[in-house]
C-alpha cells in the first residue's frame, strides 16, 4: 500500500506584485515530503525557500496550485482557519530566534500555549518537558539578554515543539552562532526527527548543516533542480 506524503505540493506558484512589477518566488513546484523526514532546502539568496517555508507554516498562502498537508489543502483554509490550523500544526524556528526580550525563557516558551485550552497545570507540565528535552531547564529564569545566542536557540527550539506540532519549520536555525554552537543545534534538531518523529524542513546555506538532513533539494529562480544544474531560462527570479 502507498503511503501518502504528508506535505504534498502540485503546481504551487506564488506572486505578489511590487510597483509595476511582478514578482515570483516560487514558479509551478512539486514537493512531496513524508512524514517524520528531515529535508533541508538550499539555494542562492531569492531562490524561494523562505518563501516555500512560509506556505508550507500557513503563514502565506500560494497564488495557484495545491499545497496538502496531512491530506487537507491548506491554501483553501479562510484566514481564521488558517491560523487555528497553524497554532496546532507547526512550530517556527527563526534564525535570530524572536524571543520576546521582557519575557523569561519559561515565559517565552509558554507563548504558544496561550492560544489553547490548556490549563496552568498543563502549560506548566508542557513547557518544564520542552525546556527539558532542548537542555536549558536551569536557565528556565533567565531573560534572553542573559543567554547565549546558543541557549537562545534552545529556548526558541523548546517554543516551537511546545504544542507538539507535526511539522517543525527552520529558517537558517544555525544562521547566527558559532561552529559549536550550531553543531549543538543540529544534533537537538535530528534527535526531534529521529526520536520524536517530527517531520522537519530546514532552510539553509551551510553544507554541513544540510548533510545532517536525510535529504537536500536545491532551489533555483522559484524551481526545485538537481545539484549542479542552473534552472530553465524565464523562471522566476
Amino acid at each position: 500500500m502507498t503511503v501518502q506524503p504528508l506535505i504534498q505540493c502540485r503546481g504551487v506558484t506564488k506572486s505578489y506584485r511590487k510597483g509595476d512589477t511582478t514578482i515570483t518566488p516560487l514558479q509551478a513546484l512539486d514537493l512531496d515530503v513524508a512524514a517524520g523526514e528531515f529535508l533541508a532546502l538550499m539555494g542562492p539568496s531569492g531562490s524561494g525557500k523562505t518563501t516555500l517555508l512560509n506556505l508550507i507554516a500557513g503563514i502565506d498562502s500560494p497564488t495557484a496550485g495545491e499545497l496538502r498537508i496531512g491530506g487537507q489543502d491548506i491554501a483553501r483554509l479562510s484566514r481564521p482557519r488558517l491560523a487555528d490550523w497553524r497554532s496546532d500544526n507547526v512550530g517556527y524556528i527563526f534564525q535570530l530566534y524572536n524571543l520576546v526580550p521582557v519575557l523569561t525563557a519559561y515565559e517565552n516558551v509558554e507563548l504558544p500555549l496561550l492560544l489553547h485550552r490548556f490549563s496552568r497545570r498543563e502549560r506548566h507540565e508542557r513547557v518544564s518537558a520542552a525546556l527539558q528535552l532542548v537542555g536549558i531547564a536551569d536557565r528556565h529564569d533567565h531573560f534572553p539578554r542573559q543567554l547565549s545566542g546558543g541557549q537562545e536557540q534552545r529556548v526558541a527550539i523548546a517554543r516551537a515543539i511546545v504544542t507538539d506540532p507535526k511539522i517543525i519549520v527552520a529558517d537558517e536555525p544555525t544562521g547566527d552562532l558559532d561552529a559549536a554552537s550550531a553543531g549543538a543545534i543540529m544534533d537537538l534538531l535530528s534527535r526531534l526527527c529521529g526520536e520524536l518523529g517530527k517531520t522537519l524542513v530546514m532552510v539553509t546555506h551551510d553544507a554541513r548543516c544540510a548533510s545532517r538532513a536525510a535529504r537536500t533539494l536545491h532551489l533555483e529562480k522559484g524551481r526545485l533542480v538537481e545539484p549542479g544544474r542552473l534552472a530553465p531560462e524565464g523562471a522566476a527570479a
